[in-house]
């Protein structure tokens, strides 16, 4: 199967390096994704240039593929059952909840010239980055590519109310499945509160595991595309 790997802020395709191996060893066709404005140069890009790269990405899987979504971009790949329910199998969303139709995209911290670029680390202190050595901070720093203002601030749409029976999977890294559960009974992700086919797995790892447990991850992602419908 195909499984479409889009990574979150500040990310590039190559933030699945360690991942990628792992999964074609287990017999499927990862396709990470380096997204307009995160890795090809363009500073000008907006939200609906990820989501039309998403969607083309989507278009040319031979099959129904999987598609994940890491952080931010857990809001991408939702998109993608909102604009493809009957060609996405299932979604797969790692450390992160999909945005909500008319909420901005991912505007969490400062824009700069036009961009938002990577905060550094003290954001992330604690359960989300407590696995990351100092040789791992170093190199996701020094790759981290600043947003554009366009995609950061972009609004999210959601238009298919079939996408709610595309099936869904919760991975929790730095929080645990009783926990995602809870904020979402609580209404913070009223996307997932009315996902009909929504299942939790726990991995333990912080926010980043595709940089700290990419085989772990590689697994979990594998065994959710092996029980697609």
């Amino acid at each position: 199967m195909d499984i479409l790997l889009i990574a979150g802020l500040w990310l590039d395709g190559s933030v699945w390096d360690d991942v990628v191996p792992e999964l074609t060893a287990l017999g499927h066709r990862p396709v990470p994704l380096t997204l307009p404005g995160q890795g090809d140069g363009a500073a000008s890009a907006t939200f609906d240039d990820q989501r039309e790269a998403v969607l083309a990405a989507v278009d040319a899987a031979p099959g129904k593929p999987l598609v994940v979504g890491h952080s931010a971009a857990s809001s991408l790949a939702w998109l993608a059952a909102d604009a493809r329910p009957e060609k996405v199998a299932k979604v797969v969303l790692i450390g992160g909840f999909p945005a909500a139709d008319g909420r901005a995209y991912a505007d969490h911290f400062a824009i700069e010239d036009g961009a938002m670029p990577f905060p550094g680390w003290a954001p992330f202190e604690g359960a989300d980055a407590a696995d990351l050595d100092q040789a791992t901070r170093d190199r996701v720093a020094s790759a981290a590519i600043p947003v554009p203002e366009a995609v950061a601030r972009g609004l999210v749409r959601l238009t298919d109310e079939r996408r709610f029976d595309v099936p869904v999977v919760v991975v929790c890294p730095e929080f645990t499945p009783a926990q995602a559960e809870e904020w979402i009974a609580a209404g913070e992700s009223p996307e997932l509160a009315r996902a009909t086919r929504l299942e939790y797995v726990d991995l333990d790892s912080g926010h980043w595991p595709m940089a700290t447990r990419p085989r772990e991850l590689a697994r979990v992602l594998a065994e959710a595309a092996t029980t697609t419908r």
